[in-house]
């Protein structure tokens, strides 16, 4: 038995946020309904790389999902939708504002038909509010919640992350939401509306930057690689041009370092017992570390490291972490068989739950590959689903 089994979810959402949250969803049993436009589907299923035209990431973000393609602008399509959430427990959505509404789907309307109903709304700047109409997506999440501010090196320019970082937070948070949500129907029976803002989440991530600022005006400033809160912590090379991390979050493990590195005397410091004594003299710590580092190649400096317990990684890249014995010993990575390629390595299920664990049953599907199913379970006979393929509603 899975922990999300006979919970039925819609995800009509598109891109990242809404449909990573409803991954997590399906990774642990629930039985995911992707809704997409008949022709242009969800624009993820065109980012990042592809193999024989088939978009991969696109396989990994919609795993455990059923896919079915209904025109939700059409009255039929919107019909459909509505007699979906009849007999659904979630639906997640990421429309502009009113969107929903406009079609006769707003959460209203729905929860009138279906009181137990959570509906999940993501949408950039939240459901009110002077910027609530405008289109967001997690770029400007990154830009506004003053990530984009604080990363970069101190003399560069405010850098953004190569990734959809905000949209994966938000992924995670409106998951956590929509159980928080059905728990509380367990108690009300009740579902409600969940309203999430892209830009609100990530703030979560950056620390007390506001407490801060409101206590004492301190703006985060760009550190590169290095720490506000303690030293040294930074990247450094390897004789063998290898590239090594180091955190000493913990004082216990920043003073076994600068023993190791050959610098116990700064250790007796008094500064040095706090992690901003140590971030106001990092120059001279990550002198210390960096020229110790550079004189010794990377497999010795991680050997050193271990037993002097001390916390270091490898810089790795993706071939790195496809040979990595520890991500192996965790499973990490699952080749699943696949519909469209023969079969995909996609990362596992997030988490080990020793009762119920989740499991990558399928990848990504095709376009619509479950509509005939999904809409044969609403009771539509088999020739109004080829009349409303036949009309564009459905694909």
């Amino acid at each position: 038995m899975t922990s999300l089994a006979g919970l039925r979810v819609i995800d009509a959402a598109t891109l990242f946020a809404g449909p990573t949250a409803a991954m997590m969803l399906g990774d642990f049993g629930a039985d995911v309904i992707k809704i997409e436009h008949p022709r242009r589907g969800d624009p993820a299923r065109g980012h990042g790389a592809a193999a024989d035209g088939v978009g991969l990431w696109w396989k990994t973000l919609s795993r455990n999902k059923r896919a079915a393609a209904v025109d939700l602008s059409r009255a039929e399509g919107q019909e459909i939708l509505r007699r979906l959430a009849d007999g659904c427990d979630v639906l997640v959505e990421n429309f502009r504002p009113g969107t929903l509404e406009r079609w006769g789907l707003g959460p209203e309307v729905l929860l009138e038909r279906n009181p137990r109903l959570i509906v999940a709304r993501m949408t950039g700047f939240g459901q009110f509010g002077p910027m609530a109409a405008r289109p967001g997506f997690g770029t400007l999440a990154e830009a506004m919640s003053g990530f984009a501010a604080m990363t970069g090196e101190p003399d560069g320019p405010p850098t953004l992350p190569p990734l959809a970082l905000a949209d994966g937070i938000a992924g995670l948070a409106m998951a956590y939401a929509i159980m928080v949500a059905l728990r509380a129907r367990e108690h009300t029976g009740r579902g409600q509306v969940v309203d999430l803002a892209i830009i609100e989440p990530i703030l979560a991530l950056l620390g007390p930057q506001m407490t801060a600022y409101k206590a004492l005006g301190v703006v985060p400033r760009r550190t590169g690689n290095r720490s506000s809160s303690n030293a040294p912590r930074n990247t450094y090379r390897t004789r063998d041009g290898r590239w090594l991390a180091i955190s000493t979050s913990a004082q216990p493990i920043a003073e076994r370092v600068m023993t190791l590195v050959g610098r116990p005397d700064l250790v007796e410091q008094p500064w040095f017992a706090s992690g901003a004594g140590r971030v106001a003299h990092v120059e001279e710590l990550d002198e210390a570390v960096a020229s110790w580092i550079a004189a010794r190649d990377a497999a010795e400096v991680v050997a050193r490291f271990e037993e002097a317990q001390a916390a270091v990684a490898p810089v790795y890249d993706v071939a790195d972490i496809a040979e990595d014995p520890q991500y192996a010993a965790l499973d990490t990575f699952v080749e699943v068989p696949d519909e469209e390629l023969g079969a995909v390595t996609v990362q596992n299920v997030l988490f080990r739950l020793s009762g119920t664990p989740g499991e990558v049953r399928w990848p990504g599907r095709g376009l619509g590959r479950d509509t005939d199913a999904v809409l044969g379970e609403l009771a539509y006979p088999a020739g109004e689903i080829a009349r409303l393929r036949e009309a564009g509603v459905i694909a």
